[in-house]
């Protein structure tokens, strides 16, 4: 149940909704299958399986899920079914169709076709610690992140999210972290990382499985590179990528899960299921204060 990629907020200072509100405000807009014409469908749905809450509150900590439900055509098919529309219209009218007639064609084939198209579901998780003020999603696509701030925006109000503001950028800390061979305490380099120019033409190099040595970093530097992800592990406890927008990706506990494993032998699923979420909130809590203390965050 370990979040795998994390979009890091600040849950906004004059946020204070306690959490039996939050359940009734997502129930507005709670997950409905699309209709036959709908090509996507959005919506919040119960994180557990066995319980109908869309707010879940674990130990302090919610957790929450919004749906986002996509009807699929295949290209080709659109395009072939477009072909075969257009040869009969261009033997009527006598002439090929034009682009307009095309994208008229194309749109009433989409459409026609709509109620045929297989859905595609995908559950994206989000997590509101009110102590410590994180707002976290679990999204590693920008557009699934768009998505749950829109259906924030739609369901609680005021508005609970807020952008981190960091005094150090991830890439400048990436990249000075590199050159000396360290990261600040807490941290370990590993052994994948990404770098990126910043010129008219942009060069990207990436290693895989790879250290660095320092003369090919301070030409990469000298060359106007930097580095734009890091693999690092945290407290030798989690191993996760960080990235220039200062996201947390590839999230991997370590020793902690075989530690759970052993006392959760006699959970059910659902008890389980908290347990997990206790121990990575807990876990997660610390290792993103140190993270944003190496960025320098900017706090009220």
């Amino acid at each position: 149940m370990w979040f795998k990629n994390l979009k890091v907020f600040r849950l906004a200072n004059h946020w204070t909704k306690h959490w039996s509100e939050i359940d009734q405000a997502l129930a507005s807009h709670r997950f409905t299958p699309s209709d036959s014409l709908s090509a996507v469908s959005q919506g919040w749905v119960p994180p557990r399986e066995d319980d109908d809450r869309l707010a879940v509150n674990i130990n302090g900590q919610i957790l929450m899920a919004l749906r986002i439900e996509k009807k699929l055509l295949p290209a080709t098919v659109v395009n072939q079914e477009v072909k075969e529309r257009a040869q009969v219209l261009e033997a009527e009218q006598g002439y090929r169709p034009g682009r307009k007639q095309l994208r008229d064609l194309k749109e009433m084939v989409i459409e026609s076709l709509m109620p045929r198209a297989f859905s595609i579901a995908r559950d994206v998780r989000v997590w509101i610690d009110p102590v410590n003020q994180w707002l976290v999603i679990d999204a590693a696509a920008n557009a699934q992140t768009e998505d749950v701030l829109s259906a924030l925006g739609k369901s609680l109000h005021p508005y609970p999210a807020e952008p981190l503001r960091l005094e150090k950028s991830s890439a400048q800390l990436m990249t000075d972290w590199s050159i000396k061979a360290q990261a600040d305490e807490g941290f370990t380099i590993d052994a994948d990382s990404q770098w990126q120019s910043s010129g008219d033409i942009t060069g990207v190099i990436r290693y895989a499985k790879h250290h660095v040595d320092l003369p090919t970093i301070t030409q990469h530097v000298e060359n106007g590179y930097q580095c734009t992800r890091l693999a690092l592990t945290w407290e030798d406890r989690i191993s996760f990528v960080l990235t220039e927008e200062s996201d947390l990706r590839r999230i991997q506990p370590l020793d902690i899960l075989e530690e759970r494993a052993q006392a959760d032998a006699t959970l059910n699923e659902s008890e389980r299921l908290d347990a997990d979420f206790t121990l990575m909130t807990h876990e997660l809590q610390n290792m993103l204060n140190a993270v944003m203390r190496a960025l320098q965050e900017q706090r009220d």
